[in-house]
């Protein structure tokens, strides 16, 4: 009896190990917000990824393969002081004037040895003489008719200078679409010649001018192998209308690359009248005409700056663009559509390129070209004297809408210092401007008139940027 209330409890005691232990019923509405809240994070962790990879990769990138691209620089020409002593003495020191050896060697022809070593061979002196010059031979000076064929020979010279610099000339088509009145959709292109002044190892920078391409949807450029590719806007100068284009390399045929030239800027302070020039572009971009240079004291005053015009003998000016290359086949000159022949003779006109090589610099490096908006004019000994304007830079106007304007600046002022420093010349005030960055803060003394007197006044200005 004992033995059965034992197990009996013992039976007891561990029924709990015969309950069955069922599952947990499954929240479905949980399980969705969990999957919900795993495809929330994903996504937004995948959001940051793709951020952070856009954001770094050209960083990434530039630190491990670092580009080649670099900035564009451009020799500058130093002008010459004094246009009548230092040209004459260049054109001199060019011939060989003052050269002692080519001098003895001139006087050489009429002197009693000059003589005998030309006639020497018909003399019965000459062996005589050669003895005397320790057997040096003697030099006989034949004069020579030029014939037809050597008037053919230099041409193609000249032509074949114009070809190899045909290489850095290219045609810019700006693309411009929309729709007329009766709603009909047209689509219109303007062309102009482009230079290749620049490779910064990702692109080619192309010169250009900015009336070709505004409000244009599309750029194209087209090599001279007649290959197009498609370009970008740079940077432009509102003042002189000078557009620089890229072209990204990668987008360059093997073929074009090996035919593509990247143009020499020359000297163009070293152009005068009567020097042989090439003009390109003009009408066309395929054209080639040769002259020379009839005048180069003519000047443009344009804002900020005033430009020497090259003025040529070569038909074919008017509206269209190009450019002056010398015999060496650098550019010269930029024959813009904006700065034709004011003397109403068809023919061609440039701009001096020296005078410009600052502006294309700064547009080819990606930066903005300095303005504060005065047309000047240089108050010279002579001119201070018979008018009593005192000596500096004269004010003629002053561009609306400018920093120079909205400090107050007047016409008739007489710029004498900017920030301290004198200034004398139009020269010297455009390349203390073009030094100059937009947003830069500088003062401009001038001298002001008031009744017969002259007064100080200091204007601040804030350098801009001329649209």
């Amino acid at each position: 009896m004992e033995e059965k209330e034992q197990k009996k409890e013992e039976q007891q005691e561990f029924d709990f190990i015969k309950e069955k232990i069922k599952d947990k019923p499954i929240n479905k509405r949980r399980l969705l917000m969990r999957a919900g809240y795993d495809l929330a994070c994903a996504a937004a962790f995948g959001a940051v990824a793709c951020f952070v990879f856009v954001f770094l990769k050209p960083h990434v990138e530039e630190w491990l393969y670092p580009e080649e691209n670099s900035a564009i620089t451009i020799p500058k020409d130093d002008a010459p002081q004094d246009e009548s002593g230092d040209g004459e003495g260049d054109e001199e020191a060019g011939e060989g004037k003052d050269s002692p050896d080519e001098t003895e060697a001139e006087e050489g022809k009429d002197s009693p040895q000059g003589g005998e070593a030309v006639e020497g061979k018909d003399s019965p002196d000459g062996p005589q003489d050669e003895d005397r010059t320790g057997g040096d031979p003697q030099t006989v000076i034949v004069q020579e008719e030029l014939e037809i064929e050597d008037y053919q020979a230099l041409q193609d010279k000249l032509y074949a200078v114009g070809r190899k610099a045909n290489q850095s000339m290219v045609t810019v088509t700006g693309v411009t679409s929309g729709m007329d009145w009766f709603n009909t959709p047209y689509e219109r292109e303007n062309q102009a010649v482009g230079v290749i002044i620049g490779n910064n190892g990702q692109e080619f920078l192309i010169m250009t001018e900015k009336s070709v391409i505004a409000d244009a949807q599309a750029i194209e450029v087209t090599f001279s192998d007649d290959a197009s590719v498609e370009a970008t806007l740079k940077k432009y100068d509102g003042n002189t209308g000078i557009a620089v284009l890229g072209v990204p390399l990668r987008n360059v045929s093997e073929k074009t690359m090996g035919q593509a030239a990247v143009a020499s800027l020359g000297n163009s302070y070293l152009v005068s009248q009567g020097t042989a020039v090439i003009a390109l572009g003009i009408p066309s971009e395929h054209t080639i005409l040769c002259g020379t240079v009839t005048s180069s004291q003519n000047a443009v005053s344009t804002v900020d700056a005033n430009y020497s015009v090259l003025t040529t003998d070569i038909a074919g000016g008017g509206s269209g663009s190009g450019v002056l290359v010398n015999l060496e086949g650098e550019i010269v000159g930029l024959a813009l559509s904006g700065y034709g022949s004011q003397s109403g003779r068809n023919t061609v006109t440039a701009l001096s390129v020296s005078e410009l090589k600052q502006v294309i610099e700064d547009l080819s490096n990606d930066r903005d070209v300095p303005c504060v908006g005065l047309y000047i004019s240089t108050v010279t000994d002579k001119i201070a004297e018979e008018y009593g304007i005192p000596k500096g830079v004269y004010v003629k106007d002053v561009e609306m809408d400018s920093p120079a304007l909205a400090a107050g600046l007047q016409e008739a002022d007489v710029i004498t210092a900017i920030n301290g420093e004198e200034i004398t010349s139009v020269e010297q005030y455009s390349q203390k401007v073009y030094g100059l960055h937009p947003g830069d803060v500088i003062t401009i003394t001038v001298k002001r008139q008031r009744g017969e007197e002259y007064v100080d006044l200091d204007c601040a200005v804030t350098v801009g940027v001329l649209e």
